[in-house]
């Protein structure tokens, strides 16, 4: 029972990590239609939900590791990083070629340097820079709307991709800085 007590956070990051890869793998497949983007824009909120639980359970249980700490940032670039992006791309970034990739490399490499800084900062109740997850989950609703605008053929190129250009440099920004925000 020790072991499972230990393991169960890794598994809930495990959970967290598996959505994201499969919001990935809905976001890449060529089906027509904007169903699989909308499928993966869902499975980014519920692994945010997972996400929000694996550390509490941690410190519930008292089976906090630095194993799990890495772990769960690595997961959370994948979900809350990559995935959110790459959807953002197919719906919005597609077609603007070498501005769209470089757009879209801004977002994970704010997460990644976040996620980083996180790691090696000694835990409190304070975070510093806006959590990847909450930025993720921003661009995510994003991503949703987006896709919600093109079906009803109400997508405006102009005024939607800028808005989620704005926004990945919002969150992009406030994930790198050091604007201190409590946890909750």
């Amino acid at each position: 029972m020790k072991k499972f007590k230990n393991a169960l956070p890794n598994i809930l990051t495990f959970i967290n990590l598996s959505l994201g890869v499969i919001a990935i793998l809905f976001a890449v497949n060529d089906s027509t239609g904007y169903d699989n983007l909308i499928y993966a824009s869902l499975l980014i909120i519920i692994a945010a939900l997972t996400d929000r639980f694996d550390g509490k359970v941690a410190r519930m249980l008292n089976a906090t590791s630095d194993l799990g700490k890495e772990l769960d940032s690595l997961s959370d670039l994948i979900s809350f990083g990559l995935a959110p992006t790459i959807i953002a791309w197919k719906v919005t970034f597609i077609s603007y070629g070498i501005p769209g990739y470089l757009i879209s490399l801004i977002f994970p490499i704010a997460g990644a340097y976040r996620l980083a800084r996180y790691n090696v900062t000694p835990f409190n109740n304070v975070f510093s820079g806006l959590p990847i997850t909450i930025a993720g989950a921003f661009l995510t609703v994003d991503n949703l709307y987006n896709c919600f605008t093109l079906m009803t053929n109400r997508f405006n190129p102009v005024i939607n991709t800028s808005i989620t250009v704005v926004l990945i440099l919002l969150m992009s920004f406030l994930m790198i800085s050091k604007i201190k925000l409590r946890k909750v």
